[in-house]
């Protein structure tokens, strides 16, 4: 069975859930594609890096999801040691997308392999609370948006303010039927008023 990124229900609200997610490390990489082409274009390198392609020749177990966000300036560390845990992060960058493989919860940034690919980027991602919200389907950039939509005005409306780009995250691989596929929409968020956000 697939290794899924852990995090902590902190509550449920109309239409989303509040997560805590821990800190974790993640590989990314940049692609220049259209939304819906971006996990394809990013896929190869990403899954080149954990299953063997890295200094240390280490395979790293694939992990769920995959995520996609729009790119910001990256992180100052880096790690060069690979694993493969879920999700694979997708993101819309303003010159294309930021796809990222979430890797296992055993591998540290000093411990993962280093991407025998320079375009990988091993990059530890901070503690957050985020809004998140779940749909099935294909998952194209439409749902993407609507969904997107519907979670900033859930949010909003329960006094909480987005911080950061949304994250895209796909937990099933393509030949899924797209009514059994499990897709999220995420966004890290604060509380106006003081409500809970980390456990």
């Amino acid at each position: 069975m697939t290794e899924q990124q852990p995090y902590t229900l902190i509550d449920t609200y109309p239409g989303f859930e509040l997560r805590a997610y821990p800190a974790h490390v993640v590989a990314e990489v940049d692609v220049e594609a259209a939304f819906d082409d971006a996990g394809t274009a990013a896929f190869r390198m990403l899954a080149s890096y954990i299953f063997g392609a890295n200094t240390a020749g280490r395979q790293l177990a694939m992990t769920a999801p995959v995520t996609q966000q729009a790119a910001g300036p990256h992180g100052e560390g880096r790690s060069e040691q690979p694993a493969t845990t879920a999700p694979v992060t997708r993101q819309r960058a303003p010159t294309g997308h930021t796809v990222a493989f979430v890797l296992p919860t055993d591998v540290s940034l000093a411990t993962a392999p280093v991407p025998d690919d320079p375009r990988i980027r091993v990059v530890e991602k901070p503690a957050a609370t985020a809004a998140v919200v779940s749909f099935s389907g294909r998952g194209g950039r439409a749902s993407f948006e609507r969904h997107l939509e519907g979670l900033l005005a859930a949010a909003e409306k329960a006094a909480f303010v987005p911080r950061g780009e949304p994250r895209y995250a796909r937990f099933d691989p393509p030949i899924t039927p797209g009514v059994f596929r499990h897709n999220e929409v995420q966004i890290d968020v604060v509380g106006m008023h003081g409500e809970k956000s980390h456990p």
